[in-house]
C-alpha cells in the first residue's frame, strides 16, 4: 500500500544535524505514528513519506523552511533577571516554558546572563537548522473516519 494523504503511517527514524550529531531518534523505542500529509509532523518529513511503502528506507535532507523555520531575531529578547520564576535555574542553556502574549505556550532558552538581565531565545531549538532524517516505514494502514476527522491516531 502506497502512502497517501491520511494514510496511518508508523516509522522508525533518526534525525541528525549537519555536523552529524543526533538530535532525535526512536530506534529501539515505539514507532512514531501519524496521518500522512496532515501536518502532524514537519512538512519535509511529511513530504518524504508520501508515495512510499512499507519497509522503504528513506534518507532526506530538510531545509529550515520545511522544518522549524528560520531563526527569528525578534524572538531573542533581554528581560530582567527577576522576571524569571525563582524555581528556574539561572544558567545558560536552561529551557523554560513560557506563555506568549497571545496566550499560547512555548519555550525559551537562556542564552546569556549579564548582571541583572537575561537574554532568552524563544525560537524553536531547531529553528534555522537543516535536518537530516533516516526514516524506515514500519507499517502503512488506512486510517478510520474518526482518526481522519479528529486528526489523531488510536493505537
Amino acid at each position: 500500500m502506497e502512502i497517501e494523504k491520511n494514510s496511518k503511517v508508523s516509522v522508525e527514524y533518526t534525525g541528525t544535524l549537519e555536523d552529524g550529531s543526533v538530535f532525535d531518534s526512536n530506534v529501539g523505542k515505539e514507532p512514531l505514528k501519524f496521518l500522512a500529509g496532515t501536518g502532524m509532523v514537519i512538512k519535509g518529513f511529511d513530504d518524504a513519506v508520501l508515495g512510499k511503502s512499507k519497509d522503504d528506507e528513506i534518507e532526506v535532507k530538510i531545509e529550515p523552511r520545511d522544518a522549524y523555520g528560520e531563526k527569528n531575531e525578534q524572538l531573542v529578547q533581554t528581560i530582567p533577571l527577576n522576571a524569571i520564576p525563582e524555581k528556574i535555574p539561572k544558567e545558560i542553556g536552561v529551557v523554560m516554558q513560557i506563555k506568549f502574549p497571545d496566550g499560547n505556550m512555548g519555550f525559551a532558552t537562556i542564552i546569556n546572563i549579564e548582571g541583572e538581565t537575561v537574554t532568552i531565545d524563544m525560537n524553536h531549538p531547531l529553528a534555522g537548522q537543516t535536518l537530516n532524517f533516516k526514516i524506515k516505514i514500519i507499517s502503512v494502514e488506512e486510517a478510520s473516519k474518526e482518526e481522519i476527522e479528529h486528526g489523531h491516531i488510536h493505537n
